[in-house]
Parts: C-alpha cells; structure tokens; sequence
C-alpha cells in the first residue's frame, strides 16, 4: 500500500503536554494506527498508509484541542481518542470535553471523560433517579458526588445526603478498638475524601455542622423522608433487595437519588440477592428512574486498571460458559439415568 505523509505544526506551548514525557503519547499513536510519527523543530511529520495517517492527525489535532481548553492530556485521553477512533468518532472527545460540571477546591474542571460518563451525567440531570452501573474505575461515584456538589451551590438541593451499606469486604471490623462512628468511618471514607477534593475540608465541615451535608450508613434511612436533597447510594450492590425498596421509597419532593454499584464486587453473603440486580430488572420500565451501563472502555483511572478489568470480565464469562456446559451435562445424565 502506497505511503503518504502529513505535516502537523504544533503550538510550543502546547508540545510538551501533547506529546508526553519522551514522546509516550506519539509512540502509543504509532503502535496503535501502525503510523511513524518524526516531531522536530515545532512541526510533527505522520507517514503511513493515507487511511491511518489521517485517523492519527486527527486525534492528534483533538488532543492539542483538548490541551488549548486547559486539560492535562493524560494516558487515558489518548487510549479513548484512539479508542474512537476506530468508530469514526475522534472528533466526539471534543463535544464531551464542553461539559464542565465543576471545579474542585483547587480550581481543576470535573468533566466528563467517556461517552458513557457523558450518558450518565445527561440521566442525572434529567431523570429523578439513575442507577450508575459499571466497573471499578469508571467515575460512578466522583461525578454524582460533582454533580450533587454543583446542585447544592446552585441552589437547586438543600442538602447533600450521601450513604453505603456498612458491608464488609471481606473483612472483619467489629473487633477494632473505638465507638460506633470511629468503626463506620472506614466504609464512608471514599465519600469522605471526593467531598474534601471537591468542596474543601472546611466548606465541607462549615455545612456538614449545619446539618446541609450528611454522611451515614444506610441503616440510618429507615424512616425518614428526605425533600429537596440530592442523595447518593454508593456501593448498592451490597444492598439487599428490602434495603434497596426502604432507601428508594425515601426520596421526597424536588429530590433526585443517585444510585452506583458494580454487579461484580458483591460482598453479601453466599446466595444472597443484590438489590441493585433486583432493582434493575424490577424498575427498568419507569420513564422517571433511569439507567447508565458504564463498562471497560468507561474506566478513567490508571490504562492498567482497564486492561485488570477486561482480564477479570473474559475469566467470569469463560467461567461462567464452563459452568453451563457442565449443568448442561449433569442435566442430560440425570435425563438419561431416568
């Protein structure tokens, strides 16, 4: 196939961020696209086949869009740039990057990351409840808390109410030293530190003294009625289904409810039904409650908890085809010996 080539000038201000430390963004371009990309003197130089070097001009170009609007151009904007680049869709990175949501307390933009993450804050803003379903990594949490955040210094939620199940993952902390609140702090505590990042430790406890934000195990829901709050369920599927009813049918007027969880880090006890499962088949066919499946390609933290991600999804899946097969047969031999 006959090579072309594109020349590129690169904004000096903007080259160190776009190219990465000793070039790491080009040569993870150049791997992916199977292009040559030569950087020299303010301008980059992309040979190849004509097809590739123009996917990689133009996620290069949107990347130094991105740069131009402020962003620090990290490992996971080029995989995702590249990522859609495959569906013709490079350019999307942009229209998902206009959504600020916030600033935290040092002043860095909340954005947006994925066109799942963009999905699941377009529900939170027009839906009074969604579910916010995926894997670790995906944001589900940081950006309801973003987004209750902006609400409550918009004006348009009194207050913040943020809870988990008080579940163990695995291990056992009723034997620590302390008082009730110093042994439920350890299950608060991501909600803890995205409030602190987000709103500052002292906004945080000036309104958490006022009683305008809350954080509590969810036990602590039963029997209230919350009005014009924005509330967050986060780690719900370590919620029963009775849990599950209890803590939905508390929302009040001018309220929204925000409910995450991943379907695959279950810390319930052995056959016990998750009421996140439950209450997905269950509500689905509600025009009001919606729901956002964030998946693998949605994962915004370091690219290798992707790739851990994707490596535990093809080994439940082969797992769980394994496990038929052999129900399959039991079946048949069962069928046979009667």
């Amino acid at each position: 196939m006959a090579s072309t080539e594109r020349l590129i000038d690169i904004p000096a201000e903007h080259e160190k961020n776009v190219c990465g430390q000793m070039d790491s963004n080009l040569s993870r371009i150049e791997r992916t696209l199977h292009v040559t990309m030569i950087e020299r003197d303010g301008c980059l130089k992309i040979i190849g086949n004509e097809e590739n070097v123009e996917k990689a001009a133009s996620v290069f170009q949107n990347l130094v869009e991105l740069s131009k609007r402020g962003n620090e151009i990290t490992e996971q904007n080029v995989a995702y740039a590249l990522s859609l680049s495959f569906d013709e869709g490079e350019h999307r990175i942009l229209e998902i990057d206009r959504d600020l949501i916030c600033r935290t307390a040092a002043g860095r933009p909340v954005k947006p990351k994925t066109l799942g993450q963009k999905q699941y804050v377009d529900l939170i803003r027009s839906r009074m409840i969604t579910f916010g379903i995926g894997p670790a990594g995906t944001g589900k949490t940081y950006l309801a808390m973003a987004m209750a955040i902006q609400a409550f210094r918009d004006g348009d939620a009194e207050r913040i109410i943020l809870t988990r199940p008080a579940m163990e993952a695995g291990e056992k902390l009723g034997f620590l030293p302390g008082d009730l609140q110093s042994k439920i702090d350890p299950y608060l505590r991501p909600l803890y530190d995205a409030l602190y990042q987000i709103m500052g430790p002292d906004t945080y406890l000036h309104n958490a003294e006022k009683g305008l934000i809350e954080v509590a195990p969810l036990a602590y829901m039963r029997g209230r009625t919350l009005d014009n709050a924005y509330i967050i369920l986060d780690e719900a599927q370590n919620t029963t289904p009775a849990q599950m009813k209890m803590f939905l049918t508390r929302i009040g007027f001018g309220s929204k409810a925000i409910i995450t969880g991943d379907l695959t880090q279950k810390d319930l006890p052995g056959g016990m039904p998750s009421g996140l499962d439950t209450a997905a088949r269950v509500l689905s066919g509600i025009e009001e409650i919606g729901f956002c499946r964030l998946t693998s390609r949605d994962v915004v933290r370091h690219p290798l908890v992707q790739k851990i991600v994707e490596a535990y999804d093809k080994f439940e899946k082969k797992e769980s085809h394994r496990e038929d097969r052999k129900q399959r047969y039991l079946h048949r031999r069962k069928r046979n010996d009667d």
